[in-house]
């Protein structure tokens, strides 16, 4: 799935029929199991409902990924891979935009991603997907890439005095990922009085300026 996203139409229309046939399945098995990931968690997923979502058979799943923590790590590597190139699109813009107001748009695009229901929900303590994740090269390379950047955008937001020099950057870093799986969101939206951006912005508010009367 990762190496198709990245060939070009030539490299493609290169590819034989076959190869096209098991990308396009390995697409539906990482969309499938990116859907259920957000709707129900890595615990709760099953590999049997996967096949059943794409419509092969389990043996058949088995020779895509050979495990449920791969299943997962694919939909990961998929999330970090649109992650980076929403960064791309942002340090495209003509416009110097401030750090923080970077840093802003990308705590707002994981959350329309939740809400949206496309970020896969995983435990926060699993030794088996931490293995896979951890040697998985796409995933792992993603996650620097993205760390750096935002690294880079939380220091300047620090030298400029956007945001509270004092707090270690990493614990900043760390913050903005929690905000691509905060339950707030679910809870507000499942009370049913705010539209998704509503609760945006209010979850934005108590990120970056805090719950504190100014």
């Amino acid at each position: 799935m990762v190496i198709a996203a990245q060939k070009t139409p030539s490299a493609s229309a290169k590819l034989s029929f076959r190869e096209q046939m098991h990308i396009a399945r390995e697409d539906a098995i990482v969309s499938a199991v990116n859907r259920l990931l957000a709707e129900k968690g890595f615990e709760a997923m099953t590999v049997d409902e996967v096949a059943a979502e794409v419509g092969i058979a389990k043996a058949s799943l088995y020779k895509h990924f050979p495990s449920k923590e791969d299943l997962a790590a694919a939909a990961m590597v998929r999330v970090m891979n649109r992650a980076q190139a929403f960064l791309d699109s942002l340090q495209a813009q003509d416009v110097q935009t401030p750090p923080i107001e970077q840093l802003r748009a990308v705590a707002r695009w994981t959350m329309q991603v939740q809400l949206a229901g496309e970020m896969p929900s995983l435990p926060s303590e699993n030794s088996t997907l931490r293995a896979a994740l951890t040697t998985n090269k796409a995933y792992v390379d993603g996650l620097m890439d993205v760390s750096d950047r935002l690294g880079a955008w939380i220091t300047a937001a620090q030298a400029s005095g956007s945001l509270n020099p004092a707090l270690p950057p990493i614990a900043v870093l760390y913050t903005l990922y929690a905000r691509a799986c905060d339950p707030v969101l679910g809870f507000l939206k499942g009370a049913g009085l705010y539209t998704d951006e509503q609760i945006i912005d209010m979850v934005l508010s108590t990120c970056f300026d805090g719950l504190r009367t100014r």
